[in-house]
């Protein structure tokens, strides 16, 4: 029997035009530009104006339809949209059936995955296991979060860290041996008190206490979660090297979670692998949770070319981390020049010229 891999054939994603740099945000906390720059490498973040009716979905509905008309699928083709989120609009119902409704994939089953930043990760295993079967041939996966939303702009230690922002990817059935090779995922239950968001679920609902003492944002002790993560985050990337016999030489691509440029460099230095080999765009989008990976995707899709060996790495609240490794399927300067200005930022600037000007600066 022909054996079924799970390949990357597109990446859509969105930004939301408003920029909060360290400049404005130093006036709306006790921080400055050198404290998060030093500690987390973050210059300016994309954050998602609170108007009624915007949530997580609206950006991941633009990714979604901005995957759409580059890749110029049938959305009545998509079998299943998985979506990978810690801010979905609502309890219920799911994102997913909110951006099936409103992009046409009527044709599709979905819902929503929690597995906080190593969200993406999951669902594209599973999305993978699922073509691999025999059972889908086509599946959007989207990654994203609105942190703005769960944030206290009140705390130095956390509000400099978050972004908001989402992408997607489309996944096909394919025979060449491209696509999702391997995955290392765990979970072990642990770190509850280092990071969470105590109130709003139903061990804690929704009160005036909770609200006045602001227990509907983001918890994070830095050190504990700094440890937790570049130690695991680097023995599932280096377990993955060592059984599909990779190297420094023949991988491409580090694609890690966006949560501080020290992990990223510590993960890389772990199998030596030099700095111009590592995906960061942390320093502009800042950490978007669910939306990191993809968003790497998304911003270096120029610098693809089919066959490049690809380690994807995340660690999330749980704790829960990971490591894939995909070999891509498609040169992706020409499909990158596909993406509509419209769907990424009002203005004229097409995907391409937005990168361009992005390695400039």
């Amino acid at each position: 029997m022909e054996k079924i891999n799970a390949v990357i054939t597109g990446v859509g994603g969105y930004v939301p035009d408003y920029i909060l740099d360290n400049e404005e945000l130093s006036t709306m906390v006790e921080t400055s530009d050198a404290w998060i720059m030093e500690r987390i490498g973050v210059k300016t973040r994309h954050i998602l104006k609170p108007e009624q009716g915007r949530g997580t979905s609206y950006m991941m509905e633009r990714a979604v339809r901005q995957l759409l008309a580059k890749t110029g699928v049938d959305p009545l083709t998509v079998e299943a949209l998985y979506c990978a989120t810690t801010t979905a609009d609502y309890h219920f119902p799911s994102s997913a059936s909110l951006l099936i409704g409103k992009t046409g994939l009527r044709n599709a089953f979905g819902f929503d995955m929690e597995a906080a930043c190593a969200g993406f990760l999951y669902a594209m295993e599973m999305g993978a296991c699922m073509i691999s079967s025999g059972r889908f041939r086509r599946i959007i996966i989207v990654g994203g979060d609105q942190m703005s939303s769960i944030t206290n702009y009140t705390d130095r230690n956390t509000c400099p860290i978050f972004g908001d922002g989402a992408a997607a990817v489309l996944m096909e059935a394919t025979p060449e041996a491209v696509g999702l090779m391997d995955s290392y995922l765990r979970v072990d239950g642990q770190g509850y008190t280092n990071l969470r968001m105590e109130a709003g679920g139903s061990a804690c609902p929704a009160s005036y206490e909770t609200v006045d003492k602001r227990l509907h944002s983001v918890y994070q002790e830095g050190r504990q979660v700094f440890k937790h993560a570049v130690t695991k985050m680097s023995d599932a990337v280096e377990t993955i090297v060592k059984r599909n016999g990779l190297t420094k030489e023949n991988i491409t691509w580090l694609v890690p979670h966006q949560a501080n440029v020290r992990i990223e460099s510590a993960v890389a230095s772990r199998i030596n692998l030099s700095e111009d080999k590592v995906m960061i765009n942390i320093d502009h989008m800042a950490n978007t949770s669910a939306g990191t990976l993809p968003l790497c995707l998304w911003e270096y899709e120029p610098l693809l070319k089919k066959g490049d060996n690809l380690i994807f790495t995340a660690f999330g609240a749980g704790f829960s981390w990971g490591a894939s490794y995909l070999v891509w399927g498609y040169d992706g300067a020409e499909e990158a020049a596909k993406s509509p200005a419209e769907f990424y930022k009002e203005g004229t600037m097409t995907r391409q010229e937005w990168y361009d000007k992005r390695r400039r600066e």
